[in-house]
């Protein structure tokens, strides 16, 4: 059976790491993780790909990088308890404005999701949530942030990072702004005719690293998975206008 979609997104293009037990994918942007009314997800590819593949967990739409899915009962079963007892380490890389010297910064906040899946931070209802935040590299108007969520709340980096003032870039759902090349490059010109589109392209946030053990073998793991083409652009553009 074919791995590609009407817009040609092959699984197997996605792939990072495979063995007989786990595959570890780089999820790209603007593709669910399960179904949204389409058949450009990654359950669905994943499903066309080997009907025993499950994942282990989710990213966000918009949110690229590395995703876990695995083969056979025991190993779903050994995976989902190192999440549950947080063993698994996971690694964000974020965009955000403003210049922030984070040395292992936590910031531990209830998270609270609505049944209209707003989400918000609330004392009185929210469940216990905690991301810790350090600076990566640090431009002029901007800084790379590296993330580490210790829970896994719905939206909790974005959230986290909105209730500290420093709202990822492009994330408008939280205060974040796009980066336009106007306001970086001098004597930038552009046609007037039409509106200036962002740097980003939508909101920076790509999950680079999962560290976690193999069910089977025991092994430490640890798997990056490299920027998306809009997110290595912007850095690209912060270090040549911005540094």
């Amino acid at each position: 059976m074919s791995t590609k979609t009407k817009k040609n997104l092959a699984f197997k293009d996605l792939i990072l790491f495979e063995d007989e037990d786990i595959i570890l994918i780089n999820k790209p942007l603007n593709v669910a993780s399960l179904d949204d009314k389409s058949q450009q997800n990654i359950h669905f590819l994943a499903k066309e790909y080997d009907n025993d593949l499950r994942l282990c967990h989710r990213l966000d739409k918009n949110t690229s990088g590395v995703l876990l899915l695995c083969r056979k009962d025991e190993n779903y079963r050994n995976i989902s308890i190192q999440f549950e007892k947080r063993k698994v380490k996971k690694t964000y890389h974020t965009i955000v404005g403003g210049v922030h010297r984070f040395d292992q910064l936590e910031v531990d906040l209830p998270i609270y999701v609505s049944t209209n899946k707003k989400v918000s931070i609330s004392h009185a209802n929210g469940k216990p949530s905690k991301t810790i935040f350090e600076t990566n590299l640090a431009f002029r108007n901007y800084t790379l942030i590296n993330c580490y969520p210790v829970s896994g709340r719905m939206h909790q980096i974005r959230v986290h990072l909105s209730a500290i003032s420093c709202p990822i870039v492009g994330d408008s759902l939280y205060g974040g702004e796009d980066i336009l090349l106007s306001n970086l490059k001098r004597n930038y010109k552009y046609s007037m005719r039409k509106e200036e589109r962002p740097v980003n392209h939508g909101y920076m946030l790509h999950a680079h690293e999962l560290n976690f053990t193999h069910p089977q073998s025991g092994e430490a793991m640890s798997v990056a998975a490299p920027y998306p083409k809009n997110f290595e652009t912007t850095l690209k553009i912060l270090r040549k206008y911005n540094s």
